[in-house]
């Protein structure tokens, strides 16, 4: 005889991957903040260009922004890659200080 599934653990271990994904974005996100000099924004106005980001809907305007991007993480914009920490080019620092490929 099969033995029962336990839904109540497997749900429980999915829900604990989608909690650990969502503050690995989060995480994400606030080093890409860093990276790119964001932070030394004041709050209101880093929360302003943002939120005016998401309303436009020029798609010429979303591709330059995709472009220079690009560029940023390939490390060929006029900042070094990483922006003000320095950081190799076309990635962001982890927790441990170590960076990714």
């Amino acid at each position: 005889m099969r033995k029962p599934r336990d839904f109540d653990s497997e749900l429980k271990a999915l829900a604990d991957k989608a909690r650990q994904l969502r503050e690995r974005r989060v995480r994400q996100l606030g080093e890409l903040v860093t990276a790119t000099g964001a932070d030394a924004l004041d709050v209101d106005v880093l929360a302003g260009a943002l939120l005016h980001a998401t309303t436009v809907k020029d798609a010429a305007t979303k591709e330059g922004w995709r472009k220079t991007g690009s560029v940023f993480f390939l490390g060929k914009g006029g900042k070094p890659a990483g922006g003000p920490s320095g950081q190799q080019s076309g990635t962001l620092p982890l927790g441990d200080g170590a960076t990714s490929a």
